[in-house]
């Protein structure tokens, strides 16, 4: 099972905010942006008025990503190396808020799993969340938003993830951690934990456990589903749409949490 967030089809995102501009004038950086949940929330902050970088390793998806809004430009940085993350932020300028959204998943029985599995699924999900949040805190002078994008692998136990839910696991106790060395500042750190994503790292897990296990694909994609109370996939564009309301008025209060977008799933 997966918890991808930063691959799959084009959402809604930028439809969300309409003509509301309640982020004009801020400037955001969105790790993972070139497609999937990265890409939606980029839309939508750019809906929304923001200046949006959108970050990732392959130029290409950036660029389709920065091509569909004026508001959004494409910077390229592996997220796992200090010295591009650094240049990433050099690149980019202050921000406001830092939105760590990279990551990948790859699933094989605990017993099966290699060190190089292992230190691979850390290196990106929990260590790239490390390197983003820091350096985006560093260069923060005033309001910021901190956000990780974890997922109920963070909050729960699955089979067959184990390195990946340990090291969303350690994102969320990161951003707990980090909420209360910035609790007396007017920065917030929080991360969201949405469960099965309707993208495509969905549909390919969809097709991985059919081949593996001859289910009908359209059973297996039926199984993760059933996963969230409402048996259903979650929409990108509610995450975007929780990060945009951490990012909003109102929202001060709100520090240190690990926001479940799962339908009531624990």
């Amino acid at each position: 099972m997966t918890h991808e967030n930063t691959t799959g089809a084009d959402t809604t995102g930028a439809d969300m905010t309409g003509a509301d501009m309640a982020q004009a004038g801020r400037k955001v950086l969105v790790t993972g942006g070139g497609s999937g949940l990265g890409a939606d929330l980029a839309r939508g902050f750019a809906a929304a008025g923001a200046e949006v970088i959108v970050s990732g390793r392959r130029p290409a998806p950036l660029e389709a990503v920065a091509a569909g809004h004026e508001r959004i430009r494409a910077l390229c940085a592996d997220v796992t190396d200090e010295a591009q993350v650094a240049a990433l932020f050099d690149a980019a300028g202050p921000v406001d808020i830092v939105i760590a959204n990279a990551g990948a998943a790859q699933s094989a029985p605990f017993a099966r799993t290699t060190l190089a599995d292992w230190n691979a699924m850390l290196a990106v999900n929990l260590t790239g969340a490390f390197l983003t949040l820091r350096a985006g805190l560093v260069q923060m002078s005033g309001w910021g938003r901190l956000i990780a994008v974890a997922s109920t692998a963070g909050l729960k136990g699955y089979a067959y993830v184990a390195p990946y839910a340990a090291a969303k696991h350690g994102v969320v106790g990161l951003i707990r951690a980090l909420a209360q060395e910035v609790a007396r500042s007017k920065v917030t750190a929080n991360a969201l934990c949405p469960g099965f994503l309707d993208t495509g790292m969905t549909a390919r897990s969809a097709a991985s456990i059919a081949e593996k296990t001859g289910m009908d694909a359209r059973a297996a994609r039926a199984a993760l589903a059933a996963q969230n109370p409402q048996d259903r996939l979650i929409a990108p564009a509610e995450v975007t749409a929780a990060a945009l309301w951490l990012c909003g008025p109102g929202s001060q209060g709100v520090n240190g949490q690990a926001i479940a977008i799962s339908g009531g799933a624990p």
